[in-house]
C-alpha cells in the first residue's frame, strides 16, 4: 500500500500515498529535530496533509530509533554471551578512556582488582537486564500475535468473563443476605466511610496517594514513546483514524486515553453526570476493593462486612479481564469509541485497561489537560522521561496551560463550603482525632477570611448579601495573602491535608446522604439540609415528602463538592509570588463576587516537560505569530535558543488559486477604520454592507464573513436592516447567523450548506449564502469551509482583545517587566495584544482552502492590515501573496477577474 520515499540521508518515509514536497520536507525536518532531541515548531497550513506528515515521520523516526537499539542491545550480549566454567559471563572489554591509562586505579584511590571488579559486575548486570528485557518483549510480541490472529482466544475469554460475571453476582446476592441481619453501631450504616481516617503525618512519602499503582504485574518498564495530543476528542479521534490508514496503521501499538468521563462503562458512575462526582465515585469504588484486600480476617467482620455493602467495588475492575483489555488494545489500533465498545464487550474498565497499557505503546494520544496538568500526569501514569511529545493544534497553547492552571471560586461556594464543614464537624466532631479536628479550623478560618476580603459575611446567606462596594481589585500573592490575614497559615500543609486525607469527597458523600447543606438564614423559611437530618434523628419523627419539583431536582447530576474548588484555589496561591495574581471581582451581590487566581507565567508549568522529554514538537496550522512560543513558553522554561528549530511551509495550492486582499476604502471611500471608536459610526457600518454586496454579486457559493465580537456582528445587522441593505443581500445569497448556542452550530451548518448546494443546481438570482460568524467563536475554529461553502472569507475588521481588562493589563505589565527587549523593538506587552490579535485572525481565515484543487479569495477589510508589521504576522502562504488596495475599485476588478477564471474549475 504505501510507497518507499527515500529522503535525504537515506531515510525511509513509509506513506499511503506519493507525498507531495513540502510533506517529505516536514518529514525530513521533524526526523532531523527527533534525532537531535530538540525542540521544533511546525507549521503546515490546513489541508496540506499536516497528520499522515506527523505519523509517517514521527513513527519513521522510533522505527529506526527501535531497530538501533535492538542492534545495540545485540552487539553487547554478544559480547558478553559466552560464559566460563564457573556459569559467570565474562568480562567486557574495558571503555576507552580506560584503556593505556595504568595510572587509572591510583587516581580513584582503589586497587586494580576493585577496579576490575566492579567494572565487571556493571558489565554483568547490564547484559541480565538486556536479556531480561528480551523476554518480555518476546512474551509480548507473541501474546499480541495471537490475539491478532486466533480468534477463538477471543470468545473463550469471552465465555470464562461471563462465567466470572455470573459467579460474582450470585456471591453479591449471598453477601447482601447474610449483611442484612447486622446491628448498626454509634452511627448509621454507611457513614463509617463518611469519617475521617487518623491523620498522622505531614511529611509527603514517595508512594503517591490513591488505590491506582497496586496492580505490579500490570506494571511494566516504559519503552520510548511518542505522545500525541490534541485539543478536543474528535480531533484525537481523526489523528487515530489517519494512524489506522497510514502503512503504521498495522504494527503500531496505539493508546487513546481520555477521562473517566469518556471511558468509564460502569452505567451506575455514568449516570452521576459531573466529571468530579464520576471521578470521586470511581476513586472510591477502588479504595472499597483495596481495602476489602487489606483487611484480615480477624479485623472485625461485622464492621467489615458493613463498610463494603455501601460502596461497592466496581464489575468492571478486574485483574484478570484487564490483562485481556491491555493486551487487545495493544494489538490493533483503536479510537476512545472503539475503547469503549471494547471494554463493554470484555467487561474490563476501558479507562483503566488503557493505562495499564502506556508503558507497552509505541503512540499515546491523549487530551491536552491530561498531558499538560502535573497531577493529572501524575495519575494517569504517565511518564516524560526520555520520550517524545507532539503537541498539535497547538496555536493556543499558551492560553490553554494558562486556563488550566488558573482558578476561580466563587462567594456562594465559600460559604457553601464553610456551612458544609461546619455541620460535618458538628455531625462527626467527637470521632475526629486531634490533627484532623487542627486543619477542619484552618480550613473554616481560611473561608472566613476569603469571604471577608470580599467584603461579606460567612454567617449571612451570599444571596442576599449587599456589598458596600463593586469593582475589581488585582493584588499580588503576597498582598492577597496579608490582606486576607492568613500569611500565617501553612497552605502548602493544608492543601497536602486536603489531597491525603480526601475531606472534600467526605464531604461531598455527607452532602449526597443528607440533600444540599444551604447556608442558615433567617429569611429562608424551608429547613436547610442539616435541619433536616436533626430533625430525622428525632425520635418519631418523620420527614414531609419532597415535592414534584425537588423530586426532579434530585433526579438532576449533582455539583462537585464547593470544597473541590476551593483546594484548587489553595493549591494556586502556593504559585511563586511573581508568576500570577489574585483578582478580587465584587459584584453587587456575595454570591456573584468571586476570588480568581489568574497565572501570568505559563512557562513554570512547560518547564518540566521540556526537561524530561527528549524532544518536544509544538505543530499547528497558523502557528504565526512564533515570538509567543519562543519568549513567553520556551525562553521562561529554560530552553537555549540553539535547541528550537522553526519549520514553516506553503500551501499545496498552486499559486492562483489564492487572492489575499487587504482593501483600505470602500465604494464611497470611506476609510475603513474598525477601531472601537469608529466602528460603530452609521457610515462604516454601511459601507460594510456596500462592500458585501459587491461582493456577493461576483462570488458563487459561500461567503464566510468574520466580526470582531457577537455584540458588533448584531449592531451591524440590525442597522442594515433598518437601512435596507439587509434586503439588498438576501438578493444574492441567503443570511445565515452564527448562533451563541453550540447545541444550535451544527444545524445552521448544515442549513448552510444544504442552501449553497441547491443554489448551485437551480441557477437562479439565489447564487449561495452569506455566513455571518465571529472571530474566537463555534465556527472560527475547526470548521471545514471547502469548496463551495468558503469561496471567500472576509474579515471586518481587527479583532483585538478587551484593552481595558485588568487580566489582560496584568499581562501585559508582567511581559513588559520579564521579558528583555532592543529598543527598536515594540514593548511586549504591546506585542502581546498584536499577537493575540493575529492568532485568532489566522485561525478564521484558515477556515478556507483544504485541499490542493480548492480555491477561495481572502478579503481584510481595515486599513491598519497595510502595515508591514502587521502583514509579517500573517502566515507566510498568505503573506507572500497579499496584495495591499488602497481603493475599493481595483480590488473589486481583482475579485470578479478572480472568481470568472475559477468558475470552471468549482
Amino acid at each position: 500500500m504505501a510507497d518507499e520515499t527515500q529522503e535525504a540521508g537515506g531515510i525511509h518515509f513509509p506513506f499511503p500515498f506519493t507525498p507531495y514536497a513540502i510533506q517529505k520536507d516536514f518529514m525530513a525536518a521533524l526526523y532531523q529535530v527527533l534525532e537531535a532531541g530538540k525542540i521544533g515548531i511546525f507549521e503546515s497550513p490546513t489541508g496540506t496533509g499536516k497528520s499522515l506528515s506527523l505519523i509517517c515521520g514521527a513513527l519513521s523516526w522510533l522505527r529506526d530509533f527501535e531497530q538501533k537499539k535492538r542492534q545495540e542491545e545485540e552487539r553487547l550480549l554478544e559480547a558478553g554471551a559466552p560464559t566460563s566454567s564457573d556459569g559467570l559471563a565474562p568480562a567486557l572489554g574495558p571503555p576507552p578512556s580506560c584503556q593505556g591509562s595504568p595510572s587509572t586505579p591510583e587516581a580513584t584511590g582503589e586497587p586494580d582488582w576493585i577496579t576490575q571488579f566492579v567494572q565487571k559486575k556493571e558489565e554483568r548486570d547490564l547484559v541480565d537486564r538486556l536479556k531480561e528485557e528480551q523476554v518480555r518483549r518476546k512474551k509480548r510480541e507473541e501474546r499480541l500475535q495471537q490475539i491478532r490472529h486466533n480468534a477463538k482466544l477471543r470468545f473463550a475469554a469471552k465465555r470464562m468473563r461471563q462465567e466470572d460475571e455470573e459467579t460474582e453476582r450470585l456471591l453479591r446476592l449471598s453477601s447482601e443476605m447474610l449483611a442484612a441481619g447486622t446491628e448498626p453501631e454509634q452511627v448509621a450504616s454507611g457513614e463509617e466511610e463518611l469519617v475521617l481516617a487518623e491523620y498522622e503525618s505531614d511529611e509527603e512519602k514517595g508512594v503517591p496517594s490513591g488505590v491506582d499503582v497496586d496492580e505490579d504485574d500490570l506494571d511494566e518498564e516504559h519503552v520510548t514513546k511518542i505522545y500525541y495530543c490534541s485539543r478536543t476528542h474528535s480531533q484525537l479521534a481523526q489523528f487515530v483514524h489517519e494512524v489506522q490508514k497510514s502503512p503504521f496503521g498495522q504494527d503500531t501499538r496505539l493508546v487513546s486515553l481520555g477521562s473517566r468521563q469518556n471511558l468509564c462503562v460502569n452505567g451506575d458512575v455514568r449516570k452521576l453526570g459531573s466529571v468530579q462526582l464520576i471521578n470521586d465515585r470511581c476513586v472510591e469504588m477502588q479504595r472499597s476493593k483495596h481495602e476489602r484486600k487489606s483487611i484480615t480476617e480477624e479485623e472485625e467482620p461485622t464492621r467489615r462486612r458493613r463498610r463494603q455493602e455501601p460502596r461497592a467495588t466496581c464489575p468492571f475492575y478486574s485483574h484478570e479481564r484487564l490483562q485481556l483489555l491491555r493486551d487487545e488494545v495493544l494489538a490493533g489500533v483503536k479510537d476512545v469509541e472503539q475503547l469503549v465498545a471494547l471494554g463493554k464487550e470484555a467487561r474490563a474498565c476501558p479507562y483503566y485497561g488503557g493505562r495499564f497499557a502506556i508503558p507497552a505503546a509505541q503512540l499515546v494520544v491523549l487530551p491536552y489537560q491530561m498531558l499538560l496538568h502535573a497531577p493529572t500526569r501524575q495519575a494517569a501514569g504517565i511518564r516524560l522521561q526520555g520520550q517524545v511529545v507532539v503537541i498539535d493544534e497547538a496555536h493556543n497553547l499558551i492560553d490553554t496551560i494558562t486556563n488550566i492552571h488558573s482558578m476561580e471560586v466563587r462567594g456562594s461556594q465559600l460559604c457553601q463550603a464553610h456551612s458544609q464543614l461546619l455541620q460535618y464537624t458538628e455531625r462527626y466532631g467527637k470521632r475526629l482525632k486531634a490533627k484532623n479536628l487542627m486543619y477542619i479550623k484552618q480550613l473554616l478560618y481560611l473561608l472566613e477570611k476569603f469571604v471577608a476580603v470580599l467584603g461579606g459575611n460567612i454567617k449571612q446567606n451570599p444571596n442576599t448579601q449587599t456589598l458596600s462596594q463593586a469593582g475589581t481589585e488585582l493584588k499580588t500573592i503576597n498582598d492577597f495573602l496579608f490582606q486576607s490575614k492568613i500569611d500565617n497559615i501553612n497552605l502548602f500543609k493544608v492543601r497536602r491535608y486536603c489531597e491525603k486525607s480526601k475531606i472534600s469527597r467526605k464531604l461531598l458523600g455527607f452532602t449526597e446522604r443528607y440533600g444540599a447543606v444551604l447556608v442558615p438564614s433567617m429569611e429562608q423559611p424551608k429547613l436547610s439540609g442539616f435541619q433536616v437530618f436533626l430533625q430525622s434523628l428525632q425520635p418519631g419523627a418523620t420527614v414531609a415528602p419532597a415535592t414534584p419539583a425537588e423530586a426532579e431536582e434530585d433526579r438532576s447530576p449533582r455539583p462537585a463538592s464547593p470544597l473541590m474548588h476551593v483546594e484548587g484555589f489553595l493549591e494556586a496561591l502556593t504559585t511563586a509570588n511573581q508568576d500570577g495574581r489574585v483578582i478580587l471581582s465584587r459584584q453587587g451581590s456575595l454570591s456573584q463576587s468571586s476570588l480568581k487566581f489568574l497565572l501570568l507565567n505559563p512557562a513554570v508549568h512547560f518547564a518540566q516537560v521540556v526537561k524530561e522529554c527528549r524532544a518536544v514538537i509544538i505543530a499547528g496550522g497558523t502557528m504565526q505569530p512564533v515570538s509567543d512560543f519562543r519568549e513567553q513558553l520556551l525562553a521562561g522554561a529554560g530552553v537555549e535558543a540553539e535547541r528550537v528549530v522553526e519549520f514553516s511551509c506553503g500551501h499545496v495550492i498552486p499559486p492562483d488559486h489564492i487572492l489575499p486582499l487587504i482593501i483600505c476604502s470602500g465604494p464611497s471611500n470611506q476609510m475603513l477604520d474598525f477601531t472601537y471608536q469608529k466602528r460603530g459610526l452609521p457610515q462604516m457600518m454601511d459601507e460594510t454592507g456596500r462592500i458585501l454586496c459587491n461582493l456577493c454579486n461576483v462570488v458563487p457559493g459561500g461567503v464566510v464573513c468574520f466580526f470582531p465580537s457577537y455584540e458588533y456582528q448584531h449592531q451591524v445587522c440590525a442597522h442594515w436592516e433598518k437601512s435596507g441593505l439587509l434586503a439588498r443581500l438576501t438578493i444574492r445569497k441567503r443570511i445565515f447567523q452564527e448562533p451563541k448556542k453550540a447545541n444550535r452550530v451544527e444545524q445552521v451548518l448544515l442549513e448552510y450548506s444544504r442552501c449553497i448546494k441547491h443554489c448551485g443546481q437551480a441557477r437562479g438570482t439565489e447564487t449561495g449564502a452569506l455566513l455571518l460568524s465571529v472571530v474566537g467563536g463555534k465556527m472560527s475554529e475547526g470548521i471545514n469551509f471547502s469548496d463551495d461553502l468558503g469561496r471567500c472569507v472576509v474579515m471586518v475588521g481587527m479583532p483585538y482583545p478587551n484593552i481595558m481588562s485588568p487580566e489582560l493589563q496584568e499581562k501585559m505589565a508582567y511581559l513588559d517587566q520579564m521579558l528583555p527587549r532592543a529598543p527598536s523593538q515594540a514593548r511586549p506587552g504591546k506585542a502581546l495584544v498584536e499577537n493575540l490579535c493575529m492568532k485568532a485572525v489566522n485561525q478564521s481565515i484558515g477556515r478556507a482552502i483544504r485541499h490542493q484543487k480548492d480555491f477561495a479569495s481572502i478579503v481584510l477589510l481595515d486599513q491598519r492590515y497595510a502595515s508591514p508589521a502587521i502583514q509579517a504576522k500573517l502566515p507566510a502562504w498568505i503573506r507572500d501573496r497579499v496584495e495591499v488596495k488602497a481603493t475599493f475599485g481595483p480590488a473589486f476588478a481583482a475579485l470578479r477577474k478572480f472568481h470568472r477564471e475559477k468558475a470552471g474549475l468549482s
